[in-house]
């Protein structure tokens, strides 16, 4: 088939990334294809390129993806990038295109939802935990907490990325507050409820839960993490609790709450299953060594 190829810039770079694009279309004109390359800029990360790839479902097997996937790597190369990885649902064609292009599978993730009709607030409560006490925010970290809060991000430093070449994300204030900026201008609700030690007076944890700005349909879980030398003492299990009982009574539309966890995180897919979450498919992240 006849293909143009044509590469596209995003006018809005982010803080700690920024995007390429190229749309495929077909003799007459009509788009069949596209795909999103983010260009990670922030210390610890400038190595790392993030793809997307979507093809029109009339349209595969015609070589767009191929196409759309070498204008990409082109690209990731010739800015000096070490990786690109990119996501599939398991055994999806998109599962099928990456394996047979090079890629290589680096890390597993179980995707599960809860719906909120079936949840019972009562057990939900949770006792409190001596020696800490919860916080709760929306959108923007208020100026008192933002330190603290983005000096505990570094909770996630050690999730199980398994063969991932992810590297790692430096937080500072300006970050915390450019994240939760991004949120707000598209139009959606975030909500974090924070783990403070009573003793320091500092964040050792969070759960992020993000909702659409009409509070219908389902929201989504953003990150839960606990400090190292905080875990084992039911910090991720009570935030999220609270996350989920802050869902039901403030926004009584929602239908339900999605989250995804790498396989090995079996802490965390422990927490998940007890709270009631249901599996609902499998991804894979692939990984181009470049």
């Amino acid at each position: 088939m006849t293909l143009r190829i044509t590469p596209l810039a995003d006018p809005e770079p982010g803080t700690s990334s920024r995007r390429l694009a190229w749309l495929a279309s077909g003799a007459d004109g009509a788009p069949v294809g596209s795909a999103f390359l983010r260009l990670f800029t922030k210390e610890g990360q400038e190595h790392l390129a993030e793809l997307e790839i979507a093809v029109h479902a009339g349209e595969r097997r015609h070589g767009v993806g191929t196409r759309l996937l070498e204008a990409a790597v082109a690209v990731a190369r010739a800015e000096g990038r070490r990786s690109v990885i990119a996501q599939a649902e398991q055994d999806s064609a998109a599962d099928e295109f990456l394996a047979a292009r090079g890629f290589r599978q680096v890390l597993s993730l179980t995707y599960a939802r809860l719906a909120l009709k079936d949840v019972d607030l009562a057990a939900l409560a949770e006792q409190d935990r001596p020696g800490y006490e919860l916080t709760e925010w929306d959108g923007t970290v208020p100026a008192e907490l933002a330190q603290s809060y983005a000096d505990a991000r570094r909770a996630m430093d050690d999730m199980p990325m398994e063969g991932t070449d992810y590297g790692t994300v430096v937080w500072d204030v300006e970050r915390v507050v450019a994240a939760a900026d991004a949120v707000a201008r598209r139009g959606d609700l975030l909500h974090t409820v924070a783990a403070v030690d009573t003793a320091e007076g500092s964040i050792v944890g969070f759960s992020e839960l993000v909702v659409p700005g009409d509070g219908l349909g389902d929201g989504q879980h953003y990150g839960t993490a606990v400090l190292p030398e905080h875990r084992g003492r039911g910090l991720a299990r009570w935030m999220k609790a609270t996350s989920i009982r802050r869902a039901r009574e403030r926004h009584p539309d929602l239908a339900g709450l999605l989250t995804d966890t790498a396989d090995g995180n079996a802490p965390m897919l422990a927490v998940n299953a007890a709270l009631g979450y249901v599996p609902t498919h499998k991804a894979v992240e692939y990984q181009l060594d470049l």
